[in-house]
């Protein structure tokens, strides 16, 4: 890499200044900015809403050159990437859904018009032709978002992150790395450094987990239903996260029928569907989004109000993830989790569910065998689609059991679960055009072969969409002529044909074995269940703990220690009601009120005030101030809307 000394770049403030229009950063963000400056590979940690993104994108634009990018979510790299185009800033991204023909010229643009950044997935980072391309890159920092998905004990593992090392060899040795996540634990703070082989004198930037505005709570609800209702109807905007995809649907329906509209939200549904449910959230048409994990990530809307937890995350990571998506704006927000007698054992039932014993894998893989009818050694590669309610019910097998089964042979790399359908039929070649001279084919293979190869560019650098029934137009074949031929040469090591499909599938990622010789380390097994084991008990303690500040716990499991209770979550507000004397609590209340009136310099609408305070007061305390205040002059109400005697708004 070219290093741009400190003297010939635009200093960060004025980069602030003139794209983004602050005049100061936020705490830790001119730090972590200088680390990598000074080029240190740097770990960032930021709370959700902290700002992650301007500490790579200011100091990308005062190196130049190129900054890429990885990143886990269309979503989050498109939206990323618009907002930089929108402050005259060239960024580009790379995602599935894009033509062969899109993708290599979004990579001619980059290398041709002087682009600042490139967003990729971690799966792209092996293709051929990014490989080819990143030849002629003038690399100066590499980015890696989500940087918890790189550990083997962050919770939302990713097997693609792990091989993120392997193209620092492929830049300049003096190109900086910057990983950023807003949770980590000890154990993978030490993880990601390690995986993505940060250097001597690297650097670790922890910010406060503290969110001030955002108020905790823990409430007890054996009909979760009503409380969820009388929660979300003094909500101006809310996320309910639930745990599987029907209880979105579920959930949703009821709310729109009893008066709270809303919709719903998980990763089965289309691209087209999620971007314009997440759009329509967005603009305020309707306010309650029940979502399961998949809705949130690089979610920036600041109005959340709540978010409400149906049932127990399995980890403090994903709940301190999910809560910190309500207020975003600085205003107060509550994160409330619903808990009652049965979700502790249902929590720790599925951690026995998630990892059946390695004797029912092997059982679950060689049935899979039988299923499509293998021989040892054979399949290697092959690709066959797969409905598991027809697998389990055919072999009188449990439906979950299976489910996990076979994402630990997945894990162990025997095969490949593929769980989310794929509409487009891709094809990339795998022989060289020498090696093609060589590879005995049949009649068959041989014109779907040279069709192919007529017809389409780019195979031998990276994957191309095809449409089957184009090959049958122009070989006159069937169309199981066609696919039975694809899969033939696939097998022959010629190509690697991945068919659309409407339902999951599943590759053989090795010639299929004897049941006896599947190996399931210890690594697979024993310690990713004694991790996700931690994580859960630690998750119980959190929800069944009633003597110890929420906040406090929090930060204690993330290894921050504060000496003072929050004061405001369910377990100080019930600790300060046995303290407190009423006369004391309506007037801490009332300079609260003054106070938050103030802060906005204008009215605020009742409903808003509400909700704010019924964090720490109950609904009827706060009608009776309000009701007293406004009879003494305190506090003027017009319309449904209160402000402080003397402001513009009276």
């Amino acid at each position: 890499m070219k290093w741009i000394p400190q003297a010939t770049r635009m200093p960060i403030k004025e980069i602030l200044k003139q794209y983004w229009g602050y005049d100061s950063f936020r705490p830790l963000q001119e730090e972590i900015i200088s680390s990598v400056l000074e080029g240190h590979d740097t770990l960032g940690m930021l709370p959700t809403g902290g700002g992650k993104s301007l500490t790579f994108q200011v100091p990308a634009i005062a190196l130049g050159g190129l900054c890429i990018v990885v990143t886990p979510l269309i979503a989050l790299m498109k939206d990323q990437k618009d907002h930089l185009v929108e402050r005259g800033i060239k960024a580009a991204a790379i995602h599935v859904g894009m033509s062969h023909d899109d993708i290599v010229d979004t990579y001619d643009r980059v290398l041709a018009d002087d682009y600042r950044f490139l967003y990729l997935s971690p799966e792209r980072l092996e293709t051929p032709l990014f490989l080819a391309k990143l030849r002629f890159m003038d690399v100066r920092l590499l980015v890696v978002d989500e940087a918890h998905c790189i550990s083997q004990w962050g919770y939302d593992f990713r097997p693609p992150y792990r091989r993120i090392a392997a193209l620092r060899d492929k830049i300049p040795a003096s190109v900086p790395c910057m990983a950023l996540t807003a949770t980590a634990t000890e154990n993978t703070i030490r993880d990601i450094q390690e995986k993505l082989a940060f250097r001597p004198g690297a650097r670790v930037f922890k910010a406060s987990f503290v969110r001030p505005n955002l108020t905790y709570e823990v409430c007890r609800a054996e009909d979760k239903i009503s409380t969820l209702l009388n929660l979300l109807r003094e909500t101006e905007c809310a996320i309910v996260y639930v745990r599987s995809r029907q209880q979105t649907r579920e959930y949703a329906k009821m709310l729109t029928e009893m008066g709270v509209p809303a919709n719903f939200y998980h990763a089965g549904l289309s691209p087209t569907d999620k971007q314009a449910r997440q759009d329509a959230w967005m603009k305020g048409d309707y306010p309650v989004m029940v979502a399961t994990n998949a809705f949130g990530m690089g979610i920036d809307k600041p109005n959340v109000r709540r978010v409400i937890h149906i049932d127990l995350p399995p980890s403090p990571e994903e709940y301190y993830q999910e809560a910190g998506r309500a207020g975003r704006d600085g205003q107060p927000a509550t994160a409330t989790l619903l808990a009652n007698r049965t979700d502790v054992m249902r929590l720790r039932k599925h951690l026995d569910l998630e990892f059946p014993e390695r004797d029912f894998c092997r059982l679950v893989y060689q049935k899979l065998s039988s299923y499509w009818q293998i021989a040892i050694g054979a399949g290697d590669q092959c690709l066959f689609q797969f409905e598991l309610e027809k697998f389990c019910t055919a072999f009188r097998l449990p439906f979950s059991d299976v489910h996990y089964a076979l994402k630990i042979l997945d894990q162990a790399g025997y095969i490949s679960y593929m769980e989310e359908p794929d509409r487009h039929s891709r094809v990339m070649m795998v022989a060289s055009r020498s090696a093609l001279y060589h590879i005995s084919l049949t009649q068959e293979e041989t014109l779907v072969l040279r069709t192919i190869l007529r017809r389409y560019t780019g195979l031998f650098a990276d994957y191309i969409f095809i449409r089957e029934t184009d090959l049958m137009f122009w070989t006159r074949l069937t169309r199981k002529q066609v696919y039975d031929t694809l899969l033939k040469l696939t097998r022959k090591r010629v190509l690697h044909y991945v068919p659309a499909r409407e339902v999951p599938a599943i590759v053989y990622r090795t010639p299929r074995l004897d049941e006896s010789e599947i190996r399931i380390d210890h690594t697979v097994y024993e310690d990713r269940r004694e991790s996700k084991s931690e994580r859960i008990e630690a998750m119980i303690h959190y929800v069944e703990t009633d003597d110890s500040c929420r906040l406090q716990m929090l930060l204690e499991y993330f290894g921050e220690h504060t000496p003072r209770p929050c004061g405001s979550c369910d377990v100080c507000r019930n600790e300060a009601m046995c303290q407190e004397g009423t006369a004391d609590r309506r007037e801490r209340m009332e300079s609260y009120i003054k106070a938050l009136l103030a802060h906005h310099a204008e009215a605020l609408p009742v409903a808003r005030l509400v909700s704010s305070l019924r964090t720490q007061w109950d609904t009827d305390e706060i009608a009776d101030a309000i009701r007293q205040m406004t009879d003494e002059g305190e506090l003027l109400l017009r319309d449904g809307v209160l402000a402080l005697p003397g402001t513009d708004s009276e």
